[in-house]
């Protein structure tokens, strides 16, 4: 324990002594994906662009949290290599007890990644060739399956039976009763992590709660044009106009007319959360995106 501790401490120095090394992943290697635009095609670019981001963010926030945590070594190559999560300092220093998943659990996530595969590679090539965008609306189903909610889910119990605290970044969204609840607690707790740390959090103060949330859909809209409009190279804006939205309507139904309509609560809540995310869930994938990456990229991995 002694040298775990004096690695956290020499580690916290060496970041105060060099807090610009935290950022050089997230800008060198988007770039330099970016610099290959031309040469790769769409969905080659679009995967190098939400890797690279995916990287960078990771380093980030490894970078800040590594020495506020005491932790193994093992625990650092774990975060960065094998987990899709960003609560650095949950997965670096808190411990769970060694106990094995439940069975529904395990078998969920295996049905789950087992039905978007299907979905990638056995009904989306039975949607008819002139049927392109229901094609790659198949497809793009089958992936968020497949990763998000099945693979992910997989790897998130694997690192619990290890005694890591590896929350799923999926919890059940589609019982969400508001659009705080969707995207603060159940969608993608990965970006939510990242973006509560780094966005919300040091901006809350100045901004007060209702702006820095704004804000931070405004980040994810714009994080997602350049991994949809900018491969794509159409449609841009649509993905920030989504999120604008989500912003809009978090902000409505916290507001004393939300309150008396009851938008955050019930049936009411949940038909106006659906509303919401999934209603406009055609301008966040337009249709530049899924005929000029997804569909190309179903065609590329045809033969797998």
């Amino acid at each position: 324990m002694a040298s775990i501790e004096t690695m956290r401490l020499e580690s916290k120095k060496a970041g105060q002594s060099l807090p610009g090394i935290g950022y050089i992943a997230i800008v060198i290697l988007p770039t330099g994906v970016f610099a290959c635009r031309d040469l790769l095609p769409p969905w080659v670019f679009m995967w190098g662009l939400c890797f690279a981001i995916f990287a960078g963010l990771k380093w980030l926030t490894w970078w800040k949290a590594r020495g506020r945590v005491a932790h193994a070594p093992w625990r650092s190559v774990a975060y960065l290599l094998a987990w899709p999560g960003m609560d650095a300092e949950a997965f670096l220093g808190q411990s769970l007890p060694h106990r094995a998943p439940a069975w529904q659990a395990c078998l969920g996530a295996l049905l789950k990644t087992a039905l978007g595969a299907a979905l990638i590679w056995i009904v989306a090539r039975r949607v008819p060739a002139h049927q392109l965008l229901a094609r790659g609306w198949v497809g793009m189903l089958g992936l968020i399956l497949l990763l998000h909610f099945g693979s992910f889910e997989v790897v998130a119990l694997f690192w619990q039976r290890l005694g890591v605290n590896a929350t799923p970044i999926m919890s059940a969204p589609l019982r969400s009763t508001s659009l705080g609840e969707f995207w603060g607690n159940r969608w993608n707790l990965g970006f939510r992590q990242f973006s509560h740390d780094l966005i919300f959090r040091p901006l809350q103060r100045s901004l007060g709660a209702g702006a820095a949330g704004f804000l931070v859909f405004i980040v994810s809209g714009l994080i997602h044009e350049l991994v949809i409009s900018l491969p794509a190279r159409g449609g841009y804006g649509l993905p920030t106009s989504y999120f604008v939205l989500q912003g809009a309507g978090v902000t409505l139904e916290r507001s004393a007319l939300g309150k008396r309509l009851a938008l955050r609560q019930g049936w009411r809540g949940w038909l106006f959360t659906a509303a919401f995310t999934a209603g406009p869930v055609f301008v966040l994938f337009h249709p530049w995106f899924v005929q000029r990456v997804i569909i190309p990229f179903l065609e590329a991995i045809r033969a797998l």
